[in-house]
């Protein structure tokens, strides 16, 4: 018997396995518009055998971009080049899901493989002002952030309601909504980078007030037979930031306002933090929020067979999502099922090989 392929039905959606591709961001699009790179790229892993492909980091303003060429989903115009993505990862199987999110003070920086993925400056033309809690900047050379006022926080808030509605026109079946690696609503509920002393600051229920009403105004629009989930960085692993403690707060109240499934990642809001890294390191993050009593996805340095089979079989989470392994071997899902000795739907076109 194995575990990790085994269906899991969450609301109305039944993903065909355990196994999910992680949002990682392509940064190869202009404008924000889909195109066949994201068709292809996602395509593949629906073809390889993942129950779940979630659609990378997608902006809800052209502002909420981390580069330039980031995908957006800020306006009608980028529904149906998405219709694309949607109907390849469901004519292949798995369930199509994407991740909405807003870069804060991360905003506005090259894409990793253009001068290191340098911030540019707002006085650049390919740059622009970046936004956040508080005037704290990430890092020397990123750009001090202005802060927000509380009618541009709803404004925000709004805008991820709109894209959430603009992604379900699209055909995604499952939506996360970002708040996590030091983007604007991570940047809200750390203390670290919220230094406000308004509703939106100070005492930890004001700190996550701003996810908390974001979560509210999407769910307004995602239906409720869909599933919704919200990735955080469970630790921002530096003394007086964000802790599991403090994930293990959180993770009934978004549960209240309708978030089926915590995406656990972590850090990312300090420059510079040392993280333990290693083989799973974030399934106890996944494990301890999970012991709330909501579902958990774990994420992070999770690559074989075996230990993806061990942190389903132990409940340490309900989902595992892999990244950079799948960058690796789109087939990993297929592979890992002949290895664990599950007979799992192949392809016709590939029988011959498996």
């Amino acid at each position: 018997m194995t575990h990790l392929f085994d269906p899991l039905t969450i609301r109305g959606v039944t993903l065909r396995n355990r196994v999910g591709v992680s949002p990682m961001c392509m940064y190869s699009y202009e404008d924000g518009l889909s195109n066949d790179w994201q068709v292809t790229h996602l395509g593949a892993r629906a073809v390889g055998g993942a129950g779940l492909v979630i659609a990378e980091a997608t902006a809800v303003d052209p502002a909420g971009r981390i580069t330039p060429h980031d995908a957006g989903l800020w306006s009608d115009d980028h529904i149906e080049p998405l219709t694309r993505v949607t109907k390849v990862i469901k004519t292949n199987g798995a369930v199509p899901g994407i991740q909405i999110g807003h870069a804060g003070r991360k905003a506005s920086t090259n894409r990793p493989w253009t001068d290191n993925g340098q911030p540019i400056p707002a006085d650049n033309p390919a740059g622009w002002p970046v936004v956040g809690p508080s005037p704290v900047a990430f890092n020397c050379g990123y750009q001090v952030p202005r802060e927000l006022t509380v009618d541009e926080i709803h404004t925000i808030q709004n805008q991820f309601r709109d894209t959430a509605r603009r992604a379900l026109a699209a055909g995604f079946e499952w939506l996360e909504v970002h708040a996590a690696h030091g983007y604007l609503l991570h940047n809200f509920y750390s203390p670290l980078s919220n230094h406000r002393m308004d509703d939106y600051g100070g005492s930890f229920e004001n700190r996550v007030r701003m996810l908390i009403e974001t979560v509210r105004a999407v769910r307004q629009v995602w239906p409720e037979n869909l599933p919704l989930a919200v990735r955080i960085s469970g630790t921002d692993w530096t003394d007086g930031g964000w802790s599991v403690d403090d994930s293990v707060k959180l993770a009934p109240m978004l549960k209240a306002e309708g978030v089926d499934l915590l995406d656990c990642s972590s850090g990312g809001n300090v420059h510079g933090a040392k993280i333990p890294t290693g083989p799973g390191y974030q399934v106890p993050l996944a494990e301890a929020v999970r012991g709330t009593g909501i579902m958990t996805a774990a994420v992070g340095l999770i690559t074989l067979p075996e230990q993806a089979e061990e942190i389903i079989r132990d409940e340490q989470a309900d989902i595992v999502l892999l990244g950079r392994e799948m960058l690796r071997n789109p087939y990993w899902a297929l592979q890992a099922a002949q290895k664990l000795g599950r007979k799992v739907d192949v392809p016709p076109q590939y029988l011959r090989a498996f």
